[in-house]
């Protein structure tokens, strides 16, 4: 039929396109080597607390020593040498794909010094024993690996540094969740918000090499197991519904909250922070350190351990533990050093359904428990993050839980709708907060140009 492809002629351009193919095979040898990276900063993390739980074990008060000391020299250090990897990494990954950022300001926050600096501090994180995650720090440690591959393409290739960096920042969360789909779907509700139809298949492969590099290495499990989601009755509405207001109500307000604090509160302590920030994550360190005593360790951490206690009905969580592990994360993302929050927050939902699960399904409890649990998750990550596409997948994929697909959206959305009321996005928040000196130096500098220039004559 006329108009119809030419099957043979489009084969001989592509196979005569050698450039274009040598572009590809750079940007997927970078898209392993970004695996790798993730792969190596997952060992380095749960090896740097598995170290800190054997202190934890052998000489518990001495936490409170080691803890604060440990918060305070990463985040001199991190304000020293790498004052781009504090905190989560997705801002910062949003604020390099912001078109408003001039192209030489880009390595401020994403590029291969940053990624080692982030695998460095943020493993140290964990090693001091702070409620923080690897997860979101894996996608600002992927995204500077695959930013890199720029030099080597040609300045006409397909590939644009915008696409680059949803592709890293992408391949982070698969390799990192063991979560390709949800790698996908995070590139276009949060990164992209759509993906170029150019470039979308070179991206997917991308993500999919990520994937199986993680894989090769930890094998193709599910993060917390699969979890046995029995059949639901009518019964299982009301608490189902529970779980989702209260963690759109909790995710809400830690949303802000952590948007307030970055911001800096008019408050004595914001006020501290600003003039001492070595001084400050130290008493950081110190209250998070008593807490964590206080639970007997439950609050140390990202918190997945604890959720594989919950879904295995061997938790001995505390009713404190949903308030205490709130206090604890936003405490360590207060105090500057490099980790991210969404495995805290997958924790703290764990807790709200398990909690949930306690108070209203009685003799159901075991029947209820790991859906009601489940639900938590992704309420509280998609209320946290307001990006309930990503936080429902996530979940459904760590927990091997197709099942309960219709359920985990269900608890997403609902959520992520009452966080709205009370939150503005926290990830773009943050993005615009780190976006505000470079626009207010661009100001000042139009301002200083205009001033002097010589006044029109008359």
């Amino acid at each position: 039929m006329k108009g119809e492809p030419d099957f043979f002629q489009n084969l001989q351009d592509e196979l005569s396109d050698g450039r274009g193919w040598l572009d590809r095979t750079i940007v997927l040898a970078y898209a392993v080597a970004a695996g790798l990276c993730v792969v190596i900063f997952t060992l380095m993390s749960e090896t740097a607390f598995e170290w800190f739980h054997l202190l934890h074990e052998r000489a518990p008060w001495a936490v409170l020593v080691w803890t604060p000391a440990l918060t305070a020299f990463i985040v001199w250090a991190t304000r020293r040498f790498a004052p781009g990897a504090a905190g989560s990494g997705i801002p910062q990954v949003m604020t390099a794909l912001d078109p408003h950022l001039p192209r030489d300001m880009r390595h401020r926050f994403v590029s291969v010094r940053l990624t080692a600096a982030k695998m460095l501090l943020g493993s140290m994180s964990l090693l001091a024993g702070l409620s923080a995650g690897r997860e979101g720090p894996s996608v600002q440690v992927a995204a500077g690996v695959m930013h890199n591959a720029r030099r080597w393409l040609r300045p006409g290739s397909g590939m644009s540094d915008h696409a680059l960096l949803v592709a890293g920042g992408a391949a982070g969360i698969a390799a990192a969740f063991n979560a390709p789909l949800a790698g996908v779907v995070f590139a276009i509700e949060e990164l992209s918000r759509k993906l170029e139809s150019r470039n979308s298949g070179l991206i997917i492969a991308a993500i999919v090499l990520a994937g199986l590099v993680s894989v090769s290495v930890f094998g193709n499990l599910s993060y917390f197991g699969s979890v046995a989601v029995p059949k639901l009755g009518w019964g299982a509405l009301l608490p189902g519904l529970m779980v989702a207001v209260v963690c759109g109500v909790l995710g809400g307000l830690f949303a802000r909250l952590l948007a307030a604090s970055a911001a800096g509160m008019p408050d004595r302590f914001s006020a501290f922070r600003k003039r001492y920030p070595v001084r400050f994550a130290a008493v950081c360190g110190l209250v998070i350190a008593v807490i964590g005593l206080a639970s007997d360790g439950a609050t140390f951490g990202a918190g997945a351990q604890e959720v594989r206690h919950m879904l295995a009905g061997e938790s001995d969580a505390s009713r404190l533990y949903v308030l205490l592990k709130f206090v604890a994360t936003w405490l360590t993302a207060w105090s500057g050093v490099p980790g991210g929050i969404f495995a805290p927050s997958l924790s703290i939902g764990a807790g709200i359904g398990h909690d949930v699960a306690q108070l209203v399904a009685g003799a159901q409890f075991q029947t209820l428990a790991p859906s009601l649990i489940a639900m938590g998750m992704a309420g509280f990550l998609a209320a946290a993050t307001q990006a309930p596409l990503t936080s429902f997948i996530i979940v459904m994929e760590m927990i091997d839980g197709r099942p309960m697909v219709l359920s985990l959206m269900a608890a997403a959305m609902i959520a992520s709708l009452i966080a709205r009321l009370i939150s503005r996005p926290l990830y773009s928040t943050l993005s615009a907060l780190m976006m505000r000196p470079l626009r207010e130096a661009q100001a000042r500098a139009k301002e200083a140009a205009a001033s002097a220039r010589p006044d029109d004559p008359m």
